[in-house]
Formats: C-alpha cells, sequence, structure tokens
C-alpha cells in the first residue's frame, strides 16, 4: 500500500512550499508526472517498478493546495510550469521529459510550451481541450461539470463533498476503492482491483485532505491556458485508451490535429490506460 507521508519539499522562490514524490530510477532520465484530478503526488506510485526498469526517474509534484504543496489562489496553468522549473532548478535537473494525466494533460502541455528548450518530448494522457473553449465544457463528464461549477459559485458546498469523499478514503479504504471501481466503469475497475482498493483510497485520501485545495483545482482548470494547443513547440504524443468513457472520444484527435509536433497513440484500455502503458510512454519520453 502507498505510505502517503513518502515524499519530499522544495521551498519555491516565492515562499511557498511545493511537495513531490520521486519514483523508479534514482540515476535515471527525469520525467516530471503532472497528476490527475482528485489525485496527487501518488497516483503514479504504479508505475515506480516500470519506471526503475525503463532507466526513468519519475518526479511527481503536488500542485498548489494539493498533498504538502501551500496554496496559490488564482493561479493558471502557465504559474504551475513555473513552479515546476524552480523546482527542478533547485534538484539541479536541466533535461526532462512531462507528462500528463487527465486533468494534469494541460500542465504538462504547459511545461512544454514555457521550456521547450530543456524538455525532450511531452506526453498527454487522457487530456482535456481549452475548457475556455466554445462547446467543450459541456463535453465533459457530468460529475466534473457538477464540480467545477459547484467550485465556481458554491465552493463551501464542493468543500463538503470533498471532505466527504476523504473521509470515505480514510475510514472505509475498500468499500471507497469499490464503489470507485464500480462508478468508473469496467476498463478502470480492473486496474483498481490489479492494483488494490486500498492502495487507491491511500492516493485519495492524500489528494483530498485540504478541500480547498480540490475546489482551487477545479477553478483553475477552467481558466485560460495561458497558450493555445497551436503554440507548443516541442514534440508530443497525445495517449487515448480505446475504452476511455470519461473523455469526449473528438478530444485526443482534436489535440493531435492541432499540436504541431503531435502523434496520435491509440491503445487499449480506459481512462487509466497509462497503468497499462508506462513502459512505452516512458521510451518515447526518452528519445
Amino acid at each position: 500500500m502507498v505510505d502517503p507521508t513518502d515524499g519530499h519539499a522544495v521551498q519555491l522562490r516565492d515562499g511557498r512550499r511545493m511537495g513531490y514524490a520521486v519514483y523508479g530510477d534514482p540515476d535515471g532520465f527525469v520525467v516530471v508526472s503532472a497528476h490527475g484530478g482528485l489525485a496527487c503526488r501518488l497516483d503514479v506510485a504504479a508505475a515506480d517498478a516500470v519506471a526503475r526498469d525503463a532507466g526513468v526517474r519519475l518526479v511527481s509534484p503536488d500542485r498548489p493546495g494539493i498533498g504538502w504543496s501551500d496554496p496559490q489562489p488564482g493561479r493558471t496553468v502557465l504559474d504551475w510550469a513555473d513552479d515546476v522549473t524552480d523546482m527542478l532548478d533547485q534538484l539541479g535537473i536541466d533535461r526532462f521529459g512531462a507528462m500528463g494525466w487527465s486533468m494534469g494533460g494541460q500542465y504538462a502541455a504547459a511545461i512544454g510550451y514555457a521550456v521547450p528548450q530543456r524538455v525532450s518530448r511531452v506526453a498527454i494522457v487522457a487530456g482535456a481541450l481549452p475548457l475556455t473553449e466554445p462547446g467543450v465544457f459541456p463535453e465533459l463528464p457530468a460529475i466534473d461539470r457538477v464540480y467545477t461549477v459547484l467550485s465556481e459559485r458554491a465552493p463551501w458546498v464542493a468543500r463538503l463533498c470533498f471532505r466527504g469523499m476523504g473521509s470515505a478514503a480514510r475510514w472505509a479504504p475498500n468499500t471507497y476503492g469499490r464503489l470507485a471501481a464500480r462508478d468508473l466503469g469496467a476498463a478502470e475497475g480492473d486496474i483498481l482491483r490489479t492494483e488494490g482498493f486500498g492502495t487507491f483510497a491511500s492516493m485519495s485520501k492524500e489528494a483530498l485532505r485540504r478541500p480547498n485545495g480540490v475546489v482551487e483545482e477545479y477553478r483553475a482548470w477552467r481558466r485560460p491556458w495561458g497558450f493555445a494547443p497551436e503554440d507548443l513547440e516541442v514534440a508530443v504524443d497525445v495517449w487515448s485508451g480505446t475504452d476511455d468513457k470519461l473523455i469526449n472520444e473528438r478530444w485526443p484527435t482534436a489535440l493531435a490535429d492541432r499540436i504541431p509536433r503531435a502523434r496520435l497513440c491509440v491503445r487499449s484500455g480506459g481512462h487509466f490506460m497509462a497503468h497499462l502503458h508506462y513502459r512505452e510512454i516512458f521510451h518515447a519520453l526518452r528519445h
């Protein structure tokens, strides 16, 4: 089971703390992972053994207000790219790959946009189009639309929701995991059962322990990115699962068509498809 106390932290230039976890080969090629929504630095723990075998040092930061990272109200996607480059400078890391899953896809893209000279390649895994663009927000799953609207218009209600979810993950981890497996769909349920309901609950408990931070997550992802997909100069792989029911089926193709140096990589699996294909994703990011 993942130990949610396992991690590291740096102090950023503005005095905020940024928490992060490290997996894989401690001397390997660095890949920065941007976690998904309702997640945290621990969401790539399952990739530890594959990353080690692939010669990858997987650095997974918490975004502001999540896990160990201090809040940053009003933050944007590009603000987080600044945080990551500050952290990597302190760790003495110059060149790296960037990977983002689900809500984290836009954050990985932001790193590639902000410092393309330092990024080998970007992997957007089950990511979304900019939610500020016409017609995109209504294409989100209903639960994400609800959490986003509540976070914007009734944050106190959203906080109660996230606090309740965190309590369930803490006090009834196996039940929490089984319910998540049922609600997320068959492909995701298979992953959760294989990796363990308790492991998923431990990650969720850490991700949800600061409800205000989760509210800001949902507010931030509806703000303008600060760049368009067409502005990316770095090479990008857009990864999509054939059984992903949690993102609109047109999004991966649209992203790949709009990003100048992108390729679309469709593989088996659902929204958690990366868990089945970490080795291939890491191999691409290294080259």
